[in-house]
């Protein structure tokens, strides 16, 4: 789907070294939702081991990735939530 947007709600650093990231996927429609979960989870599950994998190389440390689909109807013509995300006029 076109009407994403990503959000890092939490990351930080544990006790064992590993960084805990959890983020939010946001769509416009539950038809979208299904499609980037996917049956059963599966695509969710791929996106987020590929999205893991890049993260760990990035950070050079074990990361946790904890994603979470939600549907904010609309969203890409609500300023309040365009800045929210970090989106600028």
């Amino acid at each position: 789907p076109h009407a994403i947007a990503v959000d890092v709600d939490e990351m930080k650093t544990r006790d064992d070294s590993t960084t805990y990231i959890r983020a939010t996927i946001y769509c416009e429609r539950d038809s979208q939702k299904g499609i980037i979960i996917g049956k059963k989870g599966a695509l969710l599950k791929q996106l987020g081991a590929e999205a893991r994998a890049d993260i760990q190389k990035l950070l050079a440390t074990k990361v946790y990735l904890d994603l979470w689909v939600k549907v904010k109807k609309d969203w890409r013509n609500k300023s309040g939530m365009l800045s929210e995300l970090g989106y600028r006029k």
